[in-house]
């Protein structure tokens, strides 16, 4: 059966591509750089990912699981064009606004110096009021990366954090797959520049890194620091508590879709860290159509019983017809997972 899932997968992405290529392809190398070089993102050489003049590096306080892939983020706004500070929402991001998101695994991650694997550069830009996705993979001399609307497939070989040897085919989402997740009210829309999520001190002068966007004319309406909403870091147990830190874990890895305007509002499981009910999170809920992917078990979370709530059963499945998320993972993120554990055997 999971053979069958795997091929019917496949099958289904592969006819994702054949919408979307060639002439697609055709259309957009016409309109948008067929190299990623010809943005003018980097200064110097562009594996060093170091950005050129008018283009922000920044980081995000709950970062979603990409097999462990390492992320560089950057902005780049038109010159004297600001970005509009909403609390709630993704920020009013001036027209002609791209967002550059790197994925790169370290060669070593215990040793730096022996340098990185850089895979992919996704292009998110605004233009007459909309956004489009655009996937550029790099080369293996890591000197250019070239747009690929049918995405692609990488193996990749490093050592973690651990010293332990991994391998990876990284699999490069194509421009279908990429709206899947950043689907808002069925528009395409950015996920990670929100308040919450930007709200957090970057760099060695240990500055917030909204202020720092005011004090560069980059942002417009921001309040006081203290009326500033902040999400947790799972990673950081000292950001908050385990409810707090397996919440922002859920928003990031599944509240793009699990939400009541996302693609998966249809499953009356919100996990959004903008809704209260745990009723709506999945406590004492049924499924409503998880089939095989319930594993057997009755509820979307158990209170006190990880090990009886579909949610961690779908969070540590590698079958595609099961795991959750969908696309963006093909490892259980063991650390993510021991969160949301620990979360519901608090629970009462």
């Amino acid at each position: 059966m999971k053979i069958f899932k795997s091929i019917t997968c496949l099958l289904f992405g592969l006819l994702m591509v054949s919408l979307v290529a060639p002439n697609r392809k055709t259309e957009l190398t016409d309109k948008y750089p067929a190299v990623l070089s010809d943005y003018g993102f980097f200064a110097g050489e562009m594996a060093a990912l170091q950005p050129a003049e008018g283009v922000l590096p920044y980081e995000v306080n709950a970062a979603l699981f990409s097999d462990y892939a390492y992320k560089s983020r950057m902005i780049r706004m038109p010159e004297d064009a600001m970005a509009t500070y909403q609390a709630e929402t993704v920020f009013d991001l001036p027209e002609g606004t791209e967002l550059i998101k790197t994925f790169y695994y370290p060669i070593d991650a215990k040793k730096p110096g022996k340098g990185r694997i850089i895979v992919e550069t996704r292009v998110l830009k605004k233009e007459k009021g909309k956004w489009i996705g655009l996937p550029y993979i790099w080369n293996e001399t890591q000197t250019e990366a070239f747009l690929e609307v049918a995405g692609g497939s990488r193996e990749i070989k490093w050592k973690d954090e651990h010293g332990k040897k991994q391998t990876l085919t990284y699999q490069v989402p194509n421009m279908v797959q990429c709206k899947s997740c950043h689907s808002h009210a069925a528009e395409m829309v950015p996920i990670g520049i929100t308040a919450r999520q930007l709200n957090r001190s970057i760099g060695k002068a240990d500055s917030n890194q909204l202020t720092k966007w005011q004090q560069n004319a980059l942002l417009q309406g921001l309040p006081a620091p203290e009326n500033i909403p902040r999400m947790a870091s799972w990673e950081n147990p000292e950001s908050g508590t385990v409810a707090d830190r397996a919440r922002a874990y859920l928003d990031s890895n599944c509240g793009h879709c699990h939400n009541p305007k996302g693609p998966a509002n249809t499953s009356g499981m919100y996990l959004d860290i903008a809704t209260s009910n745990p009723a709506q999170w999945g406590v004492h809920k049924a499924p409503i159509a998880a089939g095989k992917g319930a594993g057997g078990r009755l509820f979307g979370i158990v209170p006190g019983q990880p090990n009886a709530s579909i949610l961690t059963y779908r969070m540590e499945s590698t079958d595609p017809g099961e795991m959750m998320p969908e696309l963006g993972r093909q490892l259980i993120h063991k650390e993510g997972l021991d969160l949301v554990k620990a979360w519901i055997k608090e629970m009462e």
